[in-house]
């Protein structure tokens, strides 16, 4: 067939829309015509090439044997199509750095810090989407994407994907509630303490909750049905740094209001999970100069979070200090 007997493009288009939905329906309303008008073209397609390509059911369709070996060439070169424009797109766009995060760790660890990589890169203009959704970097417009989920998940060969640090729990809790409700001392004092519970991603199986520390810990007659609860993680933060409770907080999420002593960790002990957070990329762009300037910037935030750990129960943690001043403020006013 030479290039002047092809059939027309809006034909093939359409064939390889309906061969990949098994659908008229669906492919009409991807390419924004009627179903009538998709069945015309598919037809017109079926009279030039003179063979059948769908067999027509009551409430389906199905490729024939002829179906079935056109469609694989044509959806690889639509595919490639799609992909060369949306180049395009990002060459346009390239000063744009569109990241995707959970709601919690932007407001908790990204936010403070983005400043420092767009000072570094100030030629970049930075747009977060702050959502909780897995991105989907060809719909929804997402360079990189940082993501706590389960280690060795994500094994798409199109994605690059690079461990930033282990997750872990730990019980955090603000001065303030300890001034008003007594110390801490030993894990049991939490079964006269109020709870907080970050539920921002409780469907997962694999997620710790105040239970595992518990039993971890080794207390028991805490009841776990009562307590205030939150869907997102900086919320659960803000909630325990105003003195509503203690909450069992990832430690990264937290790690800004310890280190400030806006928090304490009254105990030693963390639990790790079999999660970590993740950054994440097409592999088709991990070289782009935005996305590699991000993710540099990334590893150095990260490993000066790890080269200064707050530790729980270190004497010189801030809210430690915060901690002892005023009680030394408080017995000194009650004995005037």
């Amino acid at each position: 067939m030479t290039a002047a007997t092809m059939p027309p493009l809006n034909a093939l288009r359409a064939f390889e829309a309906a061969a990949r939905h098994l659908s008229f329906t669906r492919a009409a309303e991807e390419l924004h015509v009627t179903p009538a008008a998709l069945s015309h073209q598919i037809k017109g397609l079926e009279e030039f090439l003179e063979v059948k390509l769908f067999v027509r059911k009551t409430r389906s369709i199905e490729l024939t044997d002829a179906g079935r070996t056109l469609y694989p060439g044509l959806h690889v070169g639509f595919g490639e199509l799609r992909q060369a424009v949306s180049s395009l797109d990002r060459i346009r766009n390239d000063r744009v750095l569109v990241i995707s995060a959970a709601p919690g760790f932007t407001a908790k660890w990204l936010t403070p810090r983005l400043y420092r990589f767009l000072g570094e890169n100030p030629e970049i203009d930075a747009r977060i989407s702050a959502t909780p959704n897995v991105a989907n970097f060809e719909k929804d417009g997402v360079d990189v994407a940082i993501r706590n989920v389960k280690i060795g998940s994500i094994t798409d060969p199109e994605l690059t994907v690079e461990k930033l640090v282990d997750i872990a729990m730990l019980p955090v809790v603000s001065p303030r509630y300890l001034e008003q409700f007594g110390e801490l001392k030993e894990p049991q004092d939490l079964t006269r303490a109020s709870l907080i519970y970050d539920e921002s991603l409780s469907d997962r199986i694999e997620i710790l909750t105040w239970k595992d520390w518990l039993e971890k810990a080794g207390v028991e007659g805490v009841d776990l049905r009562r307590g205030l609860r939150f869907n997102s993680a900086d919320h659960a933060v803000d909630a325990a740094v105003e003195g509503a409770g203690v909450l069992l907080s990832y430690y990264t999420i937290a790690y800004e209001d310890l280190r400030l002593g806006r928090l304490i960790g009254p105990f030693g002990l963390k639990l790790t999970a079999d999660r970590a957070f993740y950054f994440v990329c097409r592999k088709a762009d991990e070289n782009r100069p935005k996305v590699a300037a991000f993710r540099d910037w990334l590893r150095r935030e990260r490993d000066i979070m790890l080269a200064n750990p707050v530790c729980p129960d270190d004497p010189e943690n801030p809210a430690s200090v915060q901690v002892e001043t005023r009680k030394k403020a408080a017995k000194r006013a009650r004995s005037k």
